[in-house]
């Protein structure tokens, strides 16, 4: 069991050979006995490392956001603004990703939010074509959708609308498909 004082290496031994879900119980009990900062970050890095491996995207989201209220610094925050964004993302919960990337963009100069925001467009091409890649069509085409509703240009748009068509005929939405040609 881990206790508060308990160094990295301590934890790391304790953790050695434990299941994911054992892990994920005992990081748990040991960040609610309240432990020093540095500690608690630890532990929820070990968390985020488990869910990865597990694909649990909104559990992920979620630590960042403890993270998020543990960053001593604007840019700390910002920084697990943008990761808890994405973690959003990669679960698909498009309304979440966009509020906390607005959030993210409140804290930013202006300078840097034209940055924010086309990081996480290229996230999002990017899970669009990862999708594509694994023949998962129709979270493609999801992402694809959100794109063509963010601010992109023209080229963008035109490249989107292509890979949307393919997609809808291949799933066989020929009701879509229509609709986005006629948008062309």
């Amino acid at each position: 069991m881990l206790t508060k004082g308990m160094s990295r290496s301590e934890i790391e031994k304790e953790l050695k050979g434990k299941g994911d879900f054992v892990q994920i119980d005992y990081l748990n009990r040991f960040i609610a006995q309240k432990p020093p900062l540095y500690e608690k970050k630890f532990a929820f890095m070990k968390l985020i490392e488990i869910y990865t491996s597990k694909k649990m995207f909104n559990d992920i989201a979620k630590i960042y956001n403890n993270l998020v209220l543990l960053a001593l610094s604007s840019q700390e925050r910002t920084e697990n603004m943008i990761k808890e964004t994405k973690a959003y993302i990669q679960g698909g919960r498009f309304d979440e990703a966009d509020s906390v990337m607005r959030r993210a963009m409140d804290e930013v100069p202006i300078v840097k939010k034209a940055d924010i925001y086309e990081d996480i467009k290229k996230f999002y091409k990017k899970q669009a074509e990862e999708y594509e890649k694994e023949n998962k069509r129709n979270h493609a085409a999801k992402f694809y959708e959100k794109l063509l509703s963010m601010k992109i240009s023209e080229s963008e748009k035109d490249e989107v609308k292509a890979k949307l068509l393919s997609l809808y005929d291949q799933l066989g939405k020929f009701r879509e498909s229509s609709a986005l040609d006629r948008r062309r």
